[in-house]
Parts: C-alpha cells; structure tokens; sequence
C-alpha cells in the first residue's frame, strides 16, 4: 500500500467519498492550468469544505510524509498549481465564505476560494472595492491571488496582492496554524506577510486572508487612443510617466489583438485599423483634478502620434472598453485552440525596442504574437496561439518563448510580473539569480517546510542551488 493510498483512507472518514477524486477522468480534469504545454495528473485531489478540514487532511499528510499542492480555480499560467502523481491536489474552490467586511477599518476576512470581484461586488455598497484586478478576476480566488502576488490593470496605481493584504491565517506542512501579519497592518518584526504573498503555494495553504479595502473614487476619466505604431504607442507610455502622472491604468494592445476582440462578442468599439491602441484610465476624488489631468494626458498622446483620442462618454461606455480588454485573453480563442500567455516585465523606456524585437522573434518562427498587456508598469503579455497538436508548431512555440524570454532579460527585464515562475519558468531562474542566492531561496522555504512536500517541483531550480552544486563537487 502506497503512502498515498494510505492517506487517502485517513482523509475519507473527514471529508467524506463525495469529496475525494481517484479516477483517471476526473483527474484529467486537474491536470493543467491556464497554460496549455504543461501536463501532469495528480495522484487524487481532495475538495475540503472548511479550514478545519484543511487543518486535518494536511496534519493526515505530515504523518505519511505524502507531498501535496494547493490550487484554487486553476486559472494561473505557469503550471503553478499542477501535482504529480505521487502527490495529493488540496482543492479550495468550496471555502467560498466572505467572513467579515468592516467598512470603519476598511478591511476584510475572506476564505481562499473567493472569486476576485466577488470581494468587491460585497464591498461596493460601502463605498469600497478590492483594489487588484487581474484579467480573469470572474473567475480566479484570492487564495491564488495571494500565491502569485497576482497584479491587474489597476495596479500601476493601486499596487498588487502584497500591497492590501494584511494578515493571514496559515496552514503550515506540518499542520501547525499560524498567524502572519495582523489585520490593522501593524509593522512590527519581519515581514511574514510579504514574504508569504507570492510565495507560489511553497509555504503553507492560506485560510483566512484579511485584505485592505480602498475607497471607490468618485471622478474617472478612461480614454482610448490609438496609434500607427507599437513603437509611437510604447513612446506615449514613457512620455505620459515621464511626466509625473500615475494612472489608474495604463492598458495596451496590438492590431491582431484588437482584430479579435472586434471580431468577438466583447467588441468594444477600437479601430481595427490601428496598430496599437492604448486604454488609459485617471481617478480621483475630485472631479475638476482628475478632468485637468485627463486634458494633459490627451495632450501628450497627441504630441507622441495618436491618431485619435476618445473619452467614454458614460459609465456603460467605460465598461464596455474595459470588457474588451479584460476579454481579450478569451476572444484569442478564436484565433486557435491553444494560446501560451507569456509574462515578463521590462523598463518602460525599453518598451518599443522590446516589442519590437518580440515582432521580429514571431516572424522569424511563422507564429501569430498578440501583444495585450500592462504598459504601466512594462509587464508584457505576448500571447502565441497555436495548435498543440501539432509537434512543429509545438517546437516553434517553445523556441519562440526561450527568446521572448531572453530578450527582456537583456533588456534589463525580469520573467515575470504576476503569473509566477511555477514549473514554466524554473529554466529562467538561473538567469536572474546565482546558486548563492537561489540556495537562499531554497534555505527560507526549508523554513516553513522542511521536507520540501508543499508544492514540490516549484519556483527554484534544486539543480542550480548552491547545496546541489557543493553536494556534486563532493561526489566528483
């Protein structure tokens, strides 16, 4: 009898048959994330209906030394949330409950398995939202959100996960519970918190998370202009930080990007014809400050090319802009059945060489590249659609996504912005980071789990650790 198995009789009597997966179908279910070129079946899953139930069925796998995942929605894009098939997946999605909403203190308790805009849709009627808003914030939970340090449109003025979240209550490898953080934020000691957030699901299974809730703004201004160029598009970016303005956000896309959501029943209205388009969005509480800065604004992208500049011209317009973009990830569906989304961030003066050396890397292997991303902060998206089946196309894909990667990396870029290193970028790491640096990496997440069973195969590159290479020089 397998350790697995084992645990598997000891979990049943807490959760209950109906909540146990076994079977090669329902497995097949679990066995990819938003990225569609990884691929691996967990050897069961497990759907805990409460934090107690997560407390036990971790505590049942620290006693047979069983390795295990966390995973929420599973809309995370660089295989973070996969599990072999010697480990158990802990699936979140039914700890569904918003605990507390304290409008006073402006903050909330929730469980992992909230859906992202669920928090703020609850928050609303006091004047508050949850500030990151990442693209698939319909579907992804705030548990994923805190293990990616997942970031949004928004967050180029509001900051991502780490910047609201303010303590969490934590199921350690062992089954310990601990608390990070405190919920009035208190800066004492280190930052557990922080150290937590992005952590990739290495650390512990959050179960309570409370997050700093931010005031609605009052006044918005969202414009949309639209230019010949990426490279005149990527100039009006840096001209308009250069400047001193901090927008809520600063969204671009390219003309293949724009030609499928056009296409597709989130049309929003942009020109097909125009090589880049850029969303820009200014808030405040004040309507005249925020008026005066969006008259700025437009003056610059007309200075830097832009062919036309809109306003939205009311609240439904606004949200109809913002439905383009935010589905535009869905409508490049249409293009073929598969799409990788890469995610990578580079210096905003960097931005027109970049994209215009990811154009040229395209090109160079026949593959479609649609650019839709947070221009903002320089965190790029370059999506590849392709068709998986296909070995050459396959092949072409990967090449492709080595040299995108590269190509920020030398542009003084680093490999991600919020969707994570997980398995997809473990080749990366190196690049960014010495054995020295990594074996610390490695030595904090010993930490927390000593027998390295949370979320194994993840985030840092065993074989390039300082430990791993002293260990090989010993042997040879």
């Amino acid at each position: 009898m397998t350790a697995l198995t084992q645990v598997l009789s000891a979990i049943e009597p807490i959760v209950g048959s109906r909540w146990i997966r076994r079977g090669r179908a329902e497995l097949e279910t679990y066995s990819s994330d938003g990225l569609p070129t990884l691929h691996a079946r967990p050897g069961a899953a497990v759907l805990p209906g409460s934090r107690d139930e997560v407390i036990r069925i971790v505590r049942a796998l620290a006693q047979y030394h069983v390795p295990f995942v966390a995973r929420g929605a599973g809309t995370g894009l660089s295989g973070g949330a996969l599990a072999q098939a010697d480990a158990l997946l802990i699936i979140l999605t039914r700890l569904t409950r918003i605990l507390q909403i304290d409008p006073r203190n402006r903050r909330a308790t929730v469980e992992p398995g909230v859906v992202n805009v669920r928090l703020s849709n609850a928050a609303a009627p006091f004047g508050l939202h949850y500030a990151p808003d990442p693209s698939s914030q319909t579907a992804c939970t705030l548990g994923g959100n805190v293990a990616e340090n997942a970031g949004g449109p928004h967050c180029v003025k509001y900051g991502v996960t780490t910047n609201h979240i303010l303590a969490l209550e934590v199921v350690l490898p062992d089954g310990d519970v601990v608390q990070l953080g405190s919920p009035g934020g208190d800066p004492w000691g280190p930052d557990l918190v922080g150290l937590f957030v992005g952590s990739e699901g290495m650390l512990g299974i959050a179960t309570r998370i409370t997050v700093r809730l931010t005031p609605l703004p009052t006044a918005v201004r969202t414009l949309l202009a639209d230019f010949n160029t990426l490279r005149a598009a990527g100039e009006a970016v840096s001209a308009i930080i250069a400047a001193g303005v901090v927008p809520a956000a600063l969204e671009m896309m390219d003309r293949n990007c724009v030609g499928v959501v056009e296409s597709s029943i989130y049309a929003a209205g942009y020109p097909t014809d125009a090589a880049a388009v850029l969303l820009v969005e200014l808030d405040g509480m004040e309507d005249d400050a925020v008026a005066d800065v969006a008259r700025a604004v437009a003056a610059l992208l007309a200075d830097h090319g832009a062919r036309t500049i809109r306003t939205a011209s009311d609240e439904a317009d606004r949200q109809r802009l913002w439905q383009g973009r935010k589905k535009a990830f869905g409508a490049l569906g249409r293009l073929s059945p598969d799409l990788v989304v890469q995610d990578a961030v580079v210096p905003r003066s960097t931005l027109p060489d970049v994209l215009d050396r990811i154009a040229a890397i395209g090109d160079r292997y026949g593959l479609t590249v649609s650019n839709v991303f947070h221009a903002g902060d320089g965190n790029l998206h370059p999506n590849i659609t392709f068709d998986r089946s296909d070995p050459d196309q396959r092949h072409r894909v990967e090449r492709a996504s080595v040299e995108i990667m590269e190509a920020c990396i030398a542009a003084g870029g680093t490999i991600t912005g919020e969707h994570g290193v997980g398995r997809d970028k473990l080749r990366y790491m190196p690049a960014l980071f010495d054995a020295n640096t990594l074996g610390a990496m490695r030595a904090v997440r010993r930490v927390f789990d000593p027998e390295e069973r949370c979320n194994p195969g993840k985030v840092i590159p065993i074989h390039a650790c300082r430990e791993w290479t002293t260990a090989k020089r010993t042997i040879t």
